[in-house]
């Protein structure tokens, strides 16, 4: 194949995707709303299961829905005769994907579920099939054809089983008010969950509180940025801030050439400093620094200053 007839299959295999997950919108109805409302009101735990490459849409599909506050569990529809049954329990919801709705593993499983007495959503795109027929409720997923040249290998089908599962997901977000608060508590681990929790209060250092009063000199204002590592430090009055003196500021004035022994660090601070409470998120100081075009903020408690923020403390926490 030439370069030209892959970029026209990639193309045309994207456009039959994004167009079967287009036409699910026509299967949005009162039955839909109908089945967002049974999960919300759930006493148990939603149960998917699939065989197949349904059964890796219904694993997703699980994760996205643990992750969002509805609690969810998988059962492989080869396994759950074997034993995985058992996850099944009163007051749980079934939901079963199947393209054909005819897979022999969903035809012996099914009857079993509905003995237990427990609801069954079918995910189909089949609804004449045995498992549309014998369930309480369908979502329709059919799509026209799959991206497949021979209509065999499950593509536009998988996308559009997970384009619906992420329609439910979404659904109960919102009807569940499920907030960025409690999405960090179930993703506490890494760049996002420290996004979403971690506070200004977590980054300051312990005892690292760099402050010159508005009358020290020069090599008191370089000692203390130095000792205190944060490339800079903050200008107190009365122990209210006033300003604040950074390694670009003495770079600055050094330029200038003043009399460098006349030199008072109210002559050189920059006034109404970028200062930010400790309990803010982290991730609104790096908004405020990239605001601001700054490295540093003054960080206060009820606005009393007790430390410095450095643009490479949120980089150590991978917040950037």
């Amino acid at each position: 194949m030439s370069l030209i007839d892959i970029q026209t299959i990639a193309k045309r295999t994207i456009l039959l995707e994004a167009k079967s997950v287009e036409h699910l919108t026509q299967y949005i109805d009162d039955q839909f709303e109908e089945i967002v409302r049974l999960m919300a009101a759930c006493k148990g735990k939603i149960v998917i299961s699939g065989i197949g490459k349904s059964a890796l849409i219904a694993q997703k599909i699980v994760a996205t829905l643990n992750s969002t506050g509805t609690p969810s569990a998988f059962l492989h529809a080869a396994e759950a005769i074997h034993g995985d049954l058992g996850i099944v329990q009163p007051g749980d919801i079934v939901l079963m994907i199947s393209k054909s709705g005819e897979s022999p593993e969903i035809k012996l499983l099914l009857p079993l579920i509905r003995n237990f007495g427990n609801t069954v959503i079918a995910m189909t795109g089949n609804l004449q099939s045995f498992l549309a027929t014998h369930s309480d409720h369908i979502l329709n997923t059919s799509v026209a054809q799959e991206a497949c040249p021979n209509n065999l290998a499950p593509t536009t089908s998988t996308t559009a089983q997970l384009a619906m599962g992420d329609a439910l997901a979404v659904c109960l977000i919102e009807n569940n008010g499920f907030t960025s608060d409690d999405f960090a508590k179930f993703h506490p681990g890494g760049t996002l969950g420290k996004r979403l929790y971690l506070k200004v209060s977590d980054l300051l250092a312990r005892n690292v509180l760099p402050r010159v009063e508005m009358d020290a000199d020069l090599k008191d204002i370089i000692i203390t940025i130095t000792k205190f590592r944060m490339g800079a430090t903050a200008v107190i009055k009365d122990n209210a801030i006033c300003g604040i003196i950074t390694d670009g500021d003495l770079r600055r004035m050094l330029q200038k050439g003043e009399n460098l022994a006349a030199v008072k660090a109210a002559d050189i601070m920059s006034g109404n400093p970028k200062c930010i409470e400790e309990d803010q998120l982290a991730v609104s100081a790096l908004d405020l620094m990239r605001k601001n075009d700054v490295s540093q903020l003054l960080v206060t408690r009820n606005k009393v200053y007790i430390g410095v923020l450095h643009l490479h403390d949120l980089v150590r926490e991978g917040i950037i």
